[in-house]
């Protein structure tokens, strides 16, 4: 009798090991390493914008073209940014013109939401090249992961070569008001992939 009891509970106790051998590990694992998106704004970025100018002295008309440019997102509130453009016009006495600008924005409203104010350089005129400053704002709108579209108002002002500064004779005065639309690069698309050991 103390022969089969003891049996039956070796037994017992190998037959409890086994089944907890099957049974799943519950021990903790580590969190996965999850790597931060690179910020939403940084990366360069191409596009084209339609839009209108009213000069000072003259009659307005419609201004197309293409820009360019790169952002870098400092924090997660501000953006820093250059972009050039070039733009064909009918406005009187202005047939093109061009601007090299810097671009200071936040998201503190969203974080695809950017408001910015932008100032620079300007060149252009109609039969001769002039030279100038421009400085205004805009709101640009990530709509989706690489596309974003903005609004934005110019002022600009240019002065013959001849006759350069403020007020002279020649000065040429104004304002635009544009929409474009932006294809934002991946910040790491021009990296080299990592080579494979």
């Amino acid at each position: 009798m103390k022969r089969s009891l003891g049996a039956l509970i070796a037994f017992s106790a190998i037959s409890v090991g086994a089944q907890a051998a099957d049974l799943p590990s519950y021990k903790s694992s580590p969190p996965p390493y999850l790597i931060a998106p690179p910020p939403l704004w940084t990366g360069f970025y191409v596009g084209a914008n339609l839009g209108g100018g009213v000069p000072n002295r003259g009659v307005g008309g419609v201004i197309g073209g293409g820009q360019l440019g790169y952002n870098y997102q400092f924090s997660r509130l501000f953006v820093a940014g250059l972009e050039t453009d070039i733009q064909g016009s009918s406005m009187s006495g202005v047939h093109w013109f061009g601007t090299v600008r810097g671009r200071l924005g936040t998201t503190v409203v969203n974080p695809t939401l950017l408001v910015y104010g932008t100032g620079g350089f300007a060149y252009g005129g109609s039969g001769g090249a002039g030279a100038g400053w421009t400085a205004g704002g805009g709101v640009e709108w990530a709509f989706a992961p690489k596309w974003s579209a903005k609004v934005e108002y110019l002022y600009v002002r240019l002065s013959q070569n001849e006759d350069f500064g403020p007020r002279r004779h020649g000065d040429q005065g104004f304002n635009v008001v544009r929409a474009g639309l932006n294809y934002r690069f991946d910040p790491y698309a021009f990296l080299s992939p990592p080579k494979a050991f």
